[in-house]
């Protein structure tokens, strides 16, 4: 009988954060899962082979290993792990992510509790050195609350899915609208999100099930698909323009396709919470190429949001350490991200 949970693992170079990402997994009281990992033709690779052949020994049935014969660069490799994993859902973690204790457990009472479930969004907390010392909660609203089909719920979790750690999707239903149209973007679990959220039924968990490594910038740009977009171990002015233009590609192509219309308030979301992408430009970029940057920003709709403004002239007079200081004082004070714009907050749960 296939298991509940696949929980998904595209690998890509970082064997060192393997070993700790599994024994995070393999801790949970919850079993009915399988790891499936998925290596994508790194410099690496037999290092994390090693790893997982250690892990299989003791894990057989549990851990189902692949090697890509190319090279199919992030969003390609996310697509193999939906067709190569057999489990009802899927849960997704970067390669130097951690699960959460208690993680599985939480899911699996969320999918017992709603029965039409095609995505779970989570909340996720980042550390730097040590998993006990986590800098920041990343948590969308303050209690769990559903998301019902349909265009609202899909417009509220499209920006909140781009981050891939602890994400839950319907295995079956996401296999529904494969395609490779967006490779190269790095946004593919957005594209299978929204599509997913227009046929069944989301939910938010205010629990935090994964854990987000800061300090590497991750490998893009090495498969032919993100070669011209992404550089990578950086976080250029391009590259990042190249997310956000892929970003609202998805959001207008899913816009048309499915006759919905949700580009308008993708975009608006997008600049109320454009904090983050206009944080860490400025803190890499010299002045004068920072300014392009935001006037390129300004081109694809963005500074008609009174926030983008508001966040620009805050980076210019106080700069990004102080404003980023600002920004996780008010998230911790809160409990969560403040809601601005009258973002579509579901029901609350029960």
């Amino acid at each position: 009988m296939p298991p509940r949970i696949s929980v998904c693992i595209p690998a890509y170079n970082r064997p060192e954060h393997l070993i700790p990402l599994m024994d995070s997994i393999l801790d949970q009281n919850f079993k009915d899962l399988e790891i499936v990992i998925c290596e994508d033709g790194s410099p690496r690779r037999a290092q994390i082979q090693d790893i997982v052949l250690r892990f299989q020994a003791h894990y057989p049935e549990m851990i189902r290993y692949h090697e890509n014969e190319t090279n199919l660069g992030y969003d390609g490799n996310i697509r193999e792990l939906f067709h190569r994993a057999t489990g009802e859902y899927c849960l997704l973690l970067g390669n130097d992510d951690l699960l959460a204790k208690g993680a599985l457990d939480k899911v699996a009472s969320a999918l017992d509790r709603y029965k039409n479930l095609g995505v779970i969004l989570r909340s996720y907390a980042t550390f730097e050195k040590s998993p006990d010392d986590l800098f920041q909660v990343h948590r969308y609203f303050g209690t769990e609350r559903f998301f019902p089909a349909g265009a609202d719920t899909a417009a509220t979790f499209f920006r909140r899915v781009v981050v891939v750690s602890g994400l839950v999707i319907h295995r079956q239903c996401a296999l529904k609208y494969t395609t490779d149209r967006f490779d190269g973007t790095l946004l593919y679990q957005v594209y299978l999100t929204a599509n997913v959220l227009l046929d069944m039924d989301g939910v938010f968990l205010p629990d935090v099930l994964a854990l987000y490594r800061l300090g590497a910038t991750p490998d893009f740009g090495n498969s032919v698909v993100e070669r011209d977009k992404f550089v990578p171990g950086r976080q250029t002015a391009e590259s990042s323009l190249n997310f956000v233009n892929g970003y609202m590609e998805i959001a207008k192509f899913v816009d048309q396709a499915r006759g919905v219309q949700i580009y308008k308030r993708i975009l608006y979301d997008m600049g109320n919470y454009s904090y983050p992408i206009l944080s860490i430009q400025a803190r890499q970029q010299p002045f004068f190429r920072f300014l392009r940057y935001v006037y390129q920003l300004e081109q694809l709709g963005l500074w008609r949001n009174v926030p983008f403004q508001g966040y620009f002239l805050c980076l210019i007079i106080f700069g990004p350490r102080r404003m980023d200081r600002l920004i996780g004082w008010i998230k911790k004070r809160w409990g969560h991200t403040p809601t601005i714009g009258g973002v579509y907050r579901g029901n609350a749960a029960g």
